[in-house]
C-alpha cells in the first residue's frame, strides 16, 4: 500500500511524481503510472498498463491487461475497458514529425463498456453506458446506451445500464427486467427513467 495506505501498488508497478491516485484504488504489475495523471477511487489497473501524462480516470474504472491509455484520454467512472483495447491520439501520426501539440480528446463517458482488442480513434465521445463489442474500431462518436460493433463500428441496437439488450416497442418503449427500468426511445435517441 501507499500514499498512507490509501492504494495498492505492485512492487513492479511504476508511478511518476505528481500523481493522484484515489482510495482503494489497485494497480497490478509491470504497470506505469506517467506524471500528472489523476486516477480515482476504487480503480483496477490491470498488468502491464500504460497510463500516459495527464490522463484522467474516474472513480470505480476496471483497465483490463495490457492497456495503453494515451494522454488526451478522459475515462469517467464506471468505465469498463477490455484487454488489448486500444487509444489513439493523434490523428495522423508521423514517427519523424512531431505532434504533441495536436493530441485530440477522446472522452469515454460514465458506464460504458470497451470489449477486448477494441481500438478507439481519438477526438471522438462515447456515450453513457454504451457497449463497444470486442475487436470494434470506432471512428465517430457513439450515443449514450448504444451498442456498437464492426470495422468500422456500427450501431446495432441499444443497452440498458446493466449491460442487457434493449427491444423497444413500437411506442419507442423497452424495459429491462434485470434492472426494472424503462427506457423510452425519441429521435434516436435513448432516455432511462432512473426510480
Amino acid at each position: 500500500m501507499n500514499d498512507n495506505n490509501k492504494y495498492f501498488k505492485a512492487e513492479s508497478a511504476i508511478i511518476d511524481e505528481n500523481c493522484e491516485i484515489g482510495e482503494g484504488t489497485k494497480i497490478w504489475h509491470f504497470s506505469h503510472i506517467m506524471e500528472n495523471s489523476k486516477i480515482g477511487k476504487n480503480c483496477n489497473i490491470g498488468q502491464n498498463v500504460v497510463i500516459s501524462p495527464k490522463v484522467v480516470i474516474g472513480n470505480n474504472v476496471k483497465i483490463q491487461n495490457n492497456i495503453s491509455i494515451y494522454t488526451g484520454v478522459i475515462c469517467e467512472d464506471d468505465v469498463f475497458l477490455g484487454p488489448s483495447c486500444v487509444f489513439t491520439n493523434v490523428i495522423n501520426p508521423r514517427s519523424f514529425i512531431s505532434r504533441k501539440d495536436e493530441f485530440q480528446e477522446t472522452i469515454i463517458k460514465k458506464g460504458t463498456s470497451v470489449g477486448a482488442n477494441a481500438t478507439i480513434v481519438c477526438g471522438n465521445s462515447i456515450g453513457k453506458y454504451a457497449m463497444i463489442g470486442a475487436g470494434a474500431v470506432v471512428t465517430k462518436n457513439i450515443s449514450d446506451f448504444a451498442l456498437v460493433v464492426g470495422n468500422p463500428a456500427k450501431q446495432i441496437g441499444w443497452i440498458s445500464k446493466s449491460g442487457i439488450r434493449l427491444n423497444f416497442d413500437n411506442k419507442g418503449i423497452a424495459f429491462c427486467e434485470q434492472e426494472n427500468v424503462k427506457y423510452i426511445l425519441i429521435d434516436n435517441s435513448v432516455v432511462c427513467e432512473d426510480k
